[in-house]
């Protein structure tokens, strides 16, 4: 082998351990210390490494998976009970709000979601203020942000965002006009349109959830 064939294939190499490395780390801070951006996460993780090659920087899809692999690894006890609770305070907030037609987003629905994690909702109404309003008139406490939404290369805008909480689970509503009901805007791990459930499907994952957790408390009488 060439000299110089041997130092690109050891670069390579460097770069992609180098990936692994950074990808680990970001999921490390994102799960203990809440962080949820991933473009700031991996980039904080680069600089806690010493990392500088822009090459070595993970797509968000690596890191999402190696939060699943953290989280498997680390936090195996509790990580399933906070997922199943967030899916069932999203069940209950998506009936409340039934008339905004909630979608489920988010770790919550992929599975991800831990002590940081909010409920994240999608709502529908073609006025900005109902949404509010509704929550107001019922009494319950607010906080508004405002988000920036991609749908496409040419389609983005500002959305408002309601911030709450409830049984000391967050929740985090982005109201979206009707027309949005038909596509979802982009992902921010994948740039493809986001995943979202209505309360059927997120209530198919809450039984899949008891599915599982029957099986286990099989298997572990059997161990015994």
């Amino acid at each position: 082998m060439a000299r110089g064939e041997h130092h690109r294939i050891h670069a390579q190499d460097r770069t992609q351990r180098n990936r692994v490395r950074v990808a680990q780390e970001a999921a490390r801070l994102m799960s203990e210390h809440g962080i949820r951006d991933f473009h700031r996460a991996k980039l904080k993780a680069a600089e806690r490494l010493g990392i500088l090659d822009t090459q070595a920087l993970p797509r968000n899809q690596e890191i999402e998976q190696a939060l699943r692999e953290h989280q498997r690894l680390f936090h195996a006890d509790s990580q399933p009970q906070l997922l199943r609770r967030r899916r069932e305070a999203a069940t209950e907030a998506m009936r409340f709000l039934h008339a905004f037609e909630p979608r489920l987003v988010g770790a919550v629905l992929e599975g991800t979601a831990d002590a940081h994690s909010a409920v994240c909702l999608h709502v529908f109404s073609d006025d900005p203020e109902a949404v509010g309003l509704f929550l107001r008139e019922r009494g319950v406490p607010f906080e508004t942000q405002v988000r920036h939404l991609r749908f496409g290369r040419d389609a983005q805008a500002d959305y408002p965002v309601l911030l709450f909480a409830a049984d000391e689970v967050p929740f985090d509503l982005t109201v979206l006009p009707l027309d949005a009901m038909r596509q979802a805007p982009l992902d921010r791990v994948d740039e493809k349109p986001m995943r979202r459930a209505a309360l059927p499907a997120v209530e198919e994952l809450l039984a899949g959830d008891d599915a599982g957790d029957e099986l286990e408390r099989m298997l572990a009488a059997v161990r015994r």
